[in-house]
């Protein structure tokens, strides 16, 4: 990319979107386009074509998309397959229509089966049923990818599918209802300790494990592999490392200063029990996360507190 190449960042509010932005303007890309939901509603066919065939960008992130943690999933899959369909066909048609020279498109780990052997190779796509919990997300997901996949042999295209692990960081969903675990610990945590309580509750066992990636590292990797990655099949985007939910809790809690006991709710669901991604392909590319877990941690309860007005 060079520096004055239009760039368009789809979904530049949300965590990913925001931190794409930061990154990019930081390394000196000065021709930045965005537009938000109330001014473009990315699930109209005919506003995206209209948008797209009025700025012509030469390259596209999609970071737009409809996401929430093991309740919102559960409670709305219906819009989760809908509405992150609908982003996608849009935003991958019209950038092949209007002759986008290359596009990012941005998964999810969620889309590998269940049970797929662990660190999860990206073979193992489609090699197994879904969890259940997040299965109309990874199918829509899915379909993103085999769309640029379609349109890259079709018609040439060099659109190309990212698959980070889970992430974290500066400007998160914090609402307990429709937020990741990794925020809604956070918060949990907080008021626990602001409200002096003895204990706070956290679903499910515990046990499972999870990958953790803070958001300006896989920021970092997008502009690394828009730049430097030409190539259809996906690439995961993580750590290679993963901690318990409890073991998690246990370093937030050291980081926010709470003293409390914590109570696992078995009764609510776990989801996929592990979830480590094998990023030994993007170490081959040249590149490897920079925070660990505790500094990410630090980071993030830092930035909440300022959603909170507290220095």
């Amino acid at each position: 990319m060079n520096k004055n190449d239009k760039i368009y960042v789809a979904g530049h509010k949300g965590m990913v979107g925001s931190a794409i932005i930061r990154k990019l303007k930081k390394e000196g890309f000065k021709n930045i386009i965005t537009a938000s939901h109330k001014e473009l509603d990315l699930t109209n066919q005919i506003a995206t074509q209209s948008f797209m065939a009025n700025n012509k960008p030469d390259y596209v992130f999609i970071a737009a998309a409809k996401v929430g943690g093991i309740f919102a999933n559960n409670e709305y899959p219906g819009d989760f397959i809908y509405k992150n369909l609908q982003i996608q066909l849009n935003l991958i048609h019209w950038s092949q229509q209007f002759n986008v020279k290359k596009l990012l498109f941005l998964g999810s780990s969620c889309i590998y089966p269940k049970f797929a052997k662990q660190p999860i190779n990206e073979r193992e796509l489609m090699g197994g049923y879904l969890e259940p919990t997040n299965e109309s997300y990874a199918i829509a997901k899915i379909a993103g990818i085999k769309m640029c996949q379609s349109y890259n042999k079709q018609y040439g295209t060099n659109f190309i599918s990212l698959m980070p692990t889970n992430l974290y960081g500066q400007n998160d969903n914090y609402d307990l209802k429709t937020s990741h675990v990794f925020p809604a610990l956070i918060r949990k945590i907080h008021e626990a300790k602001i409200n002096k309580n003895a204990n706070f509750e956290v679903w499910g066992s515990g046990k499972p494990m999870r990958e953790f990636l803070h958001v300006d590292d896989v920021a970092d990797a997008c502009v690394y592999l828009m730049e430097n990655y030409d190539d259809g099949e996906v690439v995961n985007v993580g750590t290679g490392e993963d901690v318990t939910i409890n073991e998690l809790v246990s370093i937030m809690k050291k980081v926010i200063g709470y003293k409390g006991e914590i109570i696992y709710d078995s009764s609510k669901p776990d989801g996929t029990p592990r979830k480590l991604l094998d990023v030994s392909k993007l170490h081959g590319l040249g590149w490897k996360h920079k925070y660990s877990l505790e500094e990410g941690i630090k980071m993030t309860y830092k930035s909440y507190l300022k959603t909170l007005n507290i220095k």
